[in-house]
C-alpha cells in the first residue's frame, strides 16, 4: 500500500473514531438529564408533560420533552405581563376621560382600565361635581376597543374569568346581588343595585350570586354609563336626558377631566399574577397592540405584539398564541422557551405569588396543569423551573412540591 494511501485511511480513521466517541457523549449526556430527575419527580412527567430547570448561572441540569409545545394555560399570563412592562412600563397608568359638547352632553371615552371599580367611579364623580352643575345626556364611547372581541376558549356563562373585554368596563362587568324582603338588593356595599340591571337580573330565576353583562347591544358600556351618571348625580349634577352610545368628537368637545387610574401597571400585574384574572390580561393585551399599532385595540393587534415581543426580545420563535390570558388551548409553548420567558421576569418576581422559598404562576384546564417560576436555595440564589403536565391527572402542583424539596 502507497504511504499516501495509509495515512489517508488513517485520517479517516482517526475521524471516525471522534465522531464515534462525540455520539457517545453526546447520547451520555442527553441520557444524564433524564438519569438526574428523580424518580419520584420523572414518575410523574409522561409524554404529553415537561419539566426543565435551570441552577442560578443558568446551566439546565433537569429537563424531559422541553421542546415539545405544549399547552401553558395561565402560566402565559407572565408573557403577556412582561410584554404589558416592557413596552408601557411599570408605571403607566389606564386612563378613563371626560368631554361635554355644546349641547352640554357628557361624554365618557374608556380606554380599557381593567380597574375601573365603584370605589375610582366615586372619586370621579368628586371631581366631575367641581366643573359640572348639569348635563343633558350621558354619552358612552367605548371605540378605543373594536367589537365585539371574540376571546377564544371564553364561553358564555356567570364566572368572572369569562367577563368580555371593552375599552369601557366597570366592575369586571359583573353585578352582584341577592333578595331581602322579597327584593333584589345589591350585595356590594358600595355599588347600587341599578333599574338597568335589575331588569337583566329578573330575565334570570336567580335569588343571589352575579351576572355577568355581555357585549350584546352595547350593554356592558351602557351599564358603565349608568352607573358613572348615578354617582355623578349624587354629587349634585342634575341630567336631563337620556344615556345612550357615541362617540368623542376630538375637534368640537372639550376635554373636563381626564381620569388617570391610582393604580400602576405594576400593581395591577401583581393582581393580574394572583387573581389569575383573565379579564384583565386580555385588557392589557389589546391595549398593548393598540398602543403599538395604533387604535382601535384588537386581540389580533395584541396577539402580534406578543408575538413581537416573544421574537425580537426574548429570541422565542416556536409558540403560537392565540390570546393573553391562557385560557386558550390553541396557546402552545415548549418549557425550554418559558424559560426564557423567566429569565426577563426575573426582575419582576416578587409581583407574584410567594409561598416560603418559591415565586410561581401556576396554571389550569380541563387535564391541564401548569407551573413556572423561581425557587430560592439555603443560600438565596434562583433556580428557574417549568413544569408543564398535558396528561389528564398528573399535577404541577405535586412536582413542584417535591422540587423544592431538592434544592431548598
Amino acid at each position: 500500500m502507497r504511504l499516501d494511501t495509509l495515512i489517508m485511511t488513517r485520517q479517516k480513521l482517526v475521524i471516525a473514531l471522534y465522531i464515534f466517541s462525540f455520539c457517545c457523549l453526546f447520547s451520555a449526556a442527553q441520557n444524564l438529564y433524564a438519569e438526574t430527575i428523580p424518580s419520584d419527580i420523572l414518575k410523574h412527567i409522561g409524554a404529553d408533560d415537561a419539566i426543565i430547570v435551570s441552577d442560578p448561572d443558568g446551566k439546565i441540569f433537569m429537563e424531559k420533552n422541553a421542546d415539545k409545545k405544549l399547552i401553558p394555560a395561565s402560566t402565559l399570563k407572565l408573557l403577556t405581563s412582561l410584554a404589558a412592562l416592557h413596552h408601557l412600563g411599570p408605571s403607566y397608568r389606564f386612563s378613563t376621560e371626560f368631554y361635554t359638547d355644546k349641547d352640554s352632553n357628557l361624554k365618557i371615552k374608556g380606554y380599557g382600565d381593567p380597574l375601573l371599580t365603584s370605589e375610582f367611579i366615586i372619586d370621579i364623580a368628586k371631581g366631575l361635581g367641581t366643573e359640572l352643575k348639569y348635563i343633558n345626556d350621558v354619552i358612552v364611547d367605548d371605540s378605543y376597543f373594536e367589537k365585539p372581541t371574540v376571546i377564544p376558549g371564553v364561553t358564555r356563562s356567570i364566572e368572572p374569568y369569562d367577563s368580555p373585554n371593552g375599552a369601557l368596563c366597570v366592575n369586571f362587568n359583573t353585578v352582584s346581588f341577592s333578595v331581602s324582603k322579597g327584593k333584589f338588593i345589591s350585595a356590594e356595599q358600595q355599588t347600587p343595585l341599578l333599574p338597568f340591571a335589575i331588569k337583566k337580573i329578573t330575565k334570570t330565576s336567580a335569588k343571589r350570586g352575579r351576572i355577568l353583562l355581555t357585549s350584546d347591544q352595547d350593554e356592558i358600556a351602557l351599564y358603565a354609563g349608568h352607573l358613572i351618571s348615578y354617582f355623578i348625580e349624587k354629587k349634585g349634577i342634575k341630567r336631563r336626558g337620556e344615556i345612550r352610545k357615541g362617540a368623542v368628537n376630538l375637534k368640537t368637545d372639550r376635554l373636563i377631566i381626564k381620569y388617570d387610574s391610582p393604580v400602576l401597571l405594576d400593581e395591577i400585574v401583581s393582581k393580574l399574577l394572583y387573581h389569575s384574572n383573565n379579564f384583565i390580561a386580555n385588557q392589557i393585551l389589546i391595549t398593548l397592540g393598540a398602543r403599538i399599532y395604533g387604535p382601535p385595540g384588537t386581540l389580533e393587534k395584541g396577539v402580534s405584539a406578543l408575538n413581537d415581543y416573544a421574537k425580537d426580545i426574548l429570541k422565542v420563535n416556536d409558540l403560537s398564541i392565540s390570546e393573553g390570558s391562557g385560557i386558550s388551548r390553541e396557546n402552545l409553548i415548549p418549557a425550554r422557551s418559558f424559560l426564557k420567558i423567566l429569565a426577563a421576569f426575573e426582575p419582576y418576581r416578587s409581583l407574584m405569588k410567594h409561598n416560603g422559598s418559591e415565586y410561581f404562576k401556576t396554571g389550569t384546564l380541563t387535564g391541564v396543569s401548569t407551573r413556572a417560576g423561581y425557587i430560592k436555595d439555603r443560600n438565596g440564589r434562583l433556580y428557574k423551573f417549568v413544569i408543564m403536565t398535558n396528561s389528564n391527572g398528573n399535577s404541577a402542583a405535586t412536582i413542584s412540591k417535591k422540587l423544592c424539596s431538592l434544592i431548598e
